[in-house]
């Protein structure tokens, strides 16, 4: 049966992060015609002073935090004061007006499409799949006496998951009381941290030394790569690890945490970020 959609009613003014579509359920060999909220997921151009340079799948909303994450972590802007405004040309368009510095420096010319199950995509060889930047700052380590228990913390703040149990989400943690400071959902994992990222990078706060970044699935190499772009001492997943992203952690210094539970979680790289009770800093 092909699904009819049409917009999910909402009192907000911005755009729609879920729809109504038409399902037919089969339960205990009984069928029945009705309505479910799921995810939107709809694409995004995003433009540099007037140029088409990357398109995205994503979750409406925050598109130009998303745009700003996204630049800031490929390496294409450097600083806020490169960066002169953003415009919502479009519904699905963002333009970020930048500094001849920028367009003088490269690296924004190549085209990227982005999945949303896709952080590296686009990408023209291998060597181009490590975005650039160093290692992790060092900071204070993170006391993790609070985490069993922050994957739930999240889970009761995603409100589209909760609604539609389609979208991903990422969280910007404060290492002191563990609590969240920021929080975005998308239907791509690696946009939502862009979202994350990109608020932090409108307010001057980029890079995020010292701080902690939380997402609700696993920790895939875009993830890390992402996490250390934007300055993370840590990386804590609900979900597992790959191999690719725990030998980055190590190399360039993120703490990484997996399989993110109520009672505990495994540490995967850089045990030193880390303090709890028992264990001298």
């Amino acid at each position: 049966m092909a699904a009819k959609v049409h917009r999910a009613a909402s009192a907000e003014p911005q755009p729609r992060s879920t729809v109504l579509v038409q399902r037919m359920s089969w339960r205990d060999g009984r069928t029945a015609t009705d309505e479910d909220e799921v995810a939107a997921e709809e694409p995004l151009e995003l433009r540099l002073n007037g140029r088409a340079i990357s398109v995205t799948m994503r979750t409406p909303g925050d598109d130009e935090a998303l745009a700003l994450g996204f630049l800031w972590g490929e390496g294409i802007v450097l600083d806020q004061a490169e960066v002169i405004g953003t415009e919502q040309a479009a519904e699905h368009v963002v333009d970020v007006r930048v500094t001849a510095a920028v367009l003088e420096r490269g690296g924004w010319q190549r085209n990227f499409y982005t999945a949303s199950s896709c952080g590296v995509c686009g990408k023209a060889s291998l060597s181009m799949i490590r975005a650039p930047g160093g290692s992790v700052t060092p900071s204070a380590p993170i006391d993790i006496g609070a985490l069993p228990g922050l994957a739930e913390r999240l889970g009761a703040r995603q409100a589209i998951f909760a609604r539609t149990g389609g979208v991903h989400a990422a969280a910007w943690i404060e290492p002191q009381a563990l609590g969240v400071r920021d929080l975005a959902e998308d239907v791509g994992r690696h946009n939502a941290v862009d979202k994350i990222v990109g608020r932090a990078f409108s307010s001057g706060r980029v890079p995020l030394s010292g701080q902690l970044l939380a997402v609700s699935g696993r920790a895939g190499f875009e993830l890390v790569q992402k996490a250390i772009a934007g300055g993370f001492a840590a990386l804590a997943a609900v979900g597992a690890p790959s191999s690719l992203a725990i030998a980055l952690a190590e190399e360039r210094g993120l703490g990484l945490i997996g399989f993110l539970r109520e009672r505990g979680f495994n540490i995967y790289a850089r045990p030193e970020r880390f303090f709890w009770q028992g264990r001298s800093k």
